[in-house]
């Protein structure tokens, strides 16, 4: 496709926090809404709760307009005020999960099938297998995660550092049609992706897919360059040509860019939500207090959403299904 995309996703830095779609404060009466569904939930585990458990008459039709936002909209969403000092960390992991599920169904972040999952230093050693970009302090690259939309939930900022960085792929696209064209097709061809350190359920040890695509009609873009990198250290594989390292480059170089992307703090009760097809994200170094229970704490879950866009089939390999409203993504467990 060569033409410009004209789409409610494609917003230019800081035009996202103006947008109505943005930014959701929890009012008095939601919050109790919370309140009262803490006293009734079952007392079997998080994951067992369900939309049944979890009845929100005001908040439940508030999330609805933020699922449909996601999809169709800006691709972006933020949740304020959820109220973390009054709850204990396992009645948030309760919450978090409840609310989620009016947005669209979890999947495993982890071999071992884990579907929610703590991000925080863990002070894991360098060639610890366990290691991971979330669980470490240092600074990510723009980049997606392997699921519909990405969820997570503040329960403590870091001593300082960790700012958010968020930009829209849709808008990379743009720039790149218009400056440099000749890379927007070696964009759209596939990459080789190693399978990831901790995706030991995975029985493929790469795959291939494009950072830009069009299936059906829609955009969609993905995009981790670590396990790109990775791929093209293998012996078995080619090496990574010039012209597709340039490409990768210039995708950086410009989601960089103070103009493209938005830049913010995920305060304690924020709920940051992002659409992985049309947006990309990355986070600042932070450094943190000793204490562990002090320390940068964020929920995070990957959903698989009922309003989904179709994926192009290269995506098959890595996600498992590409129909719209699919459930997609995530790690086998072992």
């Amino acid at each position: 496709m060569t033409e410009r995309l004209t789409h409610p996703a494609s917003w230019r830095g800081d035009e996202l926090i103006g947008r109505a779609d943005w930014l959701h404060t929890l009012g008095p009466a939601e919050i109790e809404e919370l309140d009262a569904v803490l006293q009734r939930l079952p007392s079997s585990s998080v994951e067992a709760i369900t939309t049944a458990d979890f009845p929100l008459p005001t908040l439940g039709a508030r999330l609805g307009m933020v699922q449909h936002s996601l999809e169709h909209g800006s691709g972006a969403a933020m949740l304020r005020g959820f109220p973390v000092e009054r709850y204990t960390e396992d009645q948030c992991k309760q919450l978090f999960w409840g609310l989620t599920q009016y947005i669209g169904t979890p999947v495993s972040q982890t071999a071992q099938g884990e579907r929610i999952f703590s991000v925080r230093d863990e002070r894991y050693a360098l060639q610890d297998p366990r290691a991971r970009g979330p669980n470490t302090s240092k600074k990510l690259s723009f980049h997606t995660d392997r699921c519909d939309v990405i969820a997570f939930l503040c329960l403590q900022p870091a001593m300082s550092g960790g700012k958010n960085y968020v930009v829209s792929s849709m808008t990379l696209y743009n720039e790149i049609l218009q400056h440099r064209p000749d890379l927007l097709h070696v964009l759209m061809e596939p990459y080789y992706y190693k399978r990831h350190n901790v995706d030991t359920g995975n029985s493929l040890s790469y795959c291939r897919q494009p950072i830009f695509s069009f299936w059906e009609g829609h955009f969609a873009a993905n995009l981790l360059r670590v396990l790109i990198e990775r791929a093209y250290a293998m012996e078995e594989l080619p090496d990574m040509t010039p012209l597709q390292r340039e490409a990768l480059d210039y995708v950086e170089e410009l989601a960089e860019d103070r103009r493209l992307h938005v830049e913010f703090y995920q305060q304690a009760g924020d709920v940051l939500l992002l659409n992985n097809w049309v947006t990309l994200h990355r986070r600042t170094e932070f450094t943190d207090h000793e204490d562990l229970e002090k320390r940068r704490h964020l929920l995070r879950l990957w959903l698989a959403v009922p309003n989904s866009r179709p994926l192009h089939p290269t995506f098959e390999a890595n996600y498992g299904a590409t129909a719209a409203g699919a459930i997609r993504g995530g790690m086998n467990p072992k």
